[in-house]
């Protein structure tokens, strides 16, 4: 509540103010109590933080990104072994099938983690990002026939650095910047993905086509999972408890393999192996 303070002259009917030293007078009034400025700074530090729903989750999240980064590349290893044993052809038809759980562990880990259920999240996202690292090996294995195993050290290196930046820089955007990033990420993603249903669909019909878009789509996702890297730092703490770690922490894992794997699609591209499988 504000304090307000005015002045008023000396009360001609109150008796002391028929004295001349007392009529004429300016008595302060005050109403409210005045509040001590340590108690003023509080309440702004209160409510900058309000908005925060879990402050702590970021920090939280941050071990199970990165376990989830290191079960995926377990998974990779998985497949590469797998393809050598069965051949390429089996495990593409393997890997398509693959898709199908991969899908429902996804939906039902979010559905666990983001009602804070960890205990049962765990596990499925353990899975769910081996499952993820076995459905990309088919990439990986491409992108070294075509830009040889450097172009995995380019792209993990690129995706550990934008962490790193995303890290310091994400948390301390304003909020005008961070809900206009939002805004604009959010966007981009919608395009991108209605672009890449055209695309396979126009495969159908038009030959070459996925090759000659391929440099564009690799260009745009990786720009946006860049931009979304970002946006995770600061929607975080802003979107989940802290006991909702495990759901903020797959959607920053989701971030961060997307990037991967554009940043890996744009090697390739460069490199001119754009072919569609």
């Amino acid at each position: 509540m504000q304090n307000r303070c005015g002045g008023r002259w000396g009360d001609p009917h109150r008796v002391e103010n028929h004295n001349l030293d007392e009529a004429g007078k300016i008595h302060l009034v005050i109403w409210g109590n005045m509040p001590a400025s340590s108690n003023f700074q509080n309440a702004i530090r209160e409510a900058q933080s309000s908005a925060l729903v879990g402050p702590n989750v970021v920090n939280k999240a941050l071990p199970y990104v990165g376990g989830g980064m290191a079960l995926t590349a377990a998974g990779v290893v998985g497949g590469m072994a797998t393809m050598g044993s069965i051949g390429f052809s089996a495990f593409n038809t393997l890997s398509l099938v693959a898709i199908i759980p991969w899908f429902i562990l996804f939906f039902v880990a979010s559905n666990a983690a983001s009602k804070g259920n960890n205990g049962t999240a765990l596990p499925l996202m353990a899975t769910f990002s081996l499952l993820t690292g076995f459905t990309l090996t088919g990439l990986v294995v491409q992108a070294i026939a075509v830009a040889g195993v450097t172009s995995i050290g380019i792209a993990a290196l690129a995706t550990g650095l934008t962490f790193v930046i995303a890290s310091v820089v994400g948390r301390r955007m304003s909020d005008s910047v961070g809900q206009a990033l939002s805004a604009v990420v959010g966007l981009g993603l919608m395009g991108l993905v209605i672009a890449m249903l055209g695309i396979f669909v126009a495969g159908f019909f038009i030959p070459g086509i996925y090759e000659a878009t391929n440099l564009a789509i690799a260009g745009f996702g990786t720009i946006l999972f860049v931009g979304m890297a970002f946006v995770d730092f600061y929607t975080m703490p802003r979107t989940y408890r802290d006991d909702q770690y495990l759901a903020g922490a797959l959607g920053m894992y989701l971030t961060y393999i997307n990037l991967f794997v554009f940043i890996l699609r744009l090697v390739i591209a460069i490199q001119g192996g754009g072919r569609r499988d």
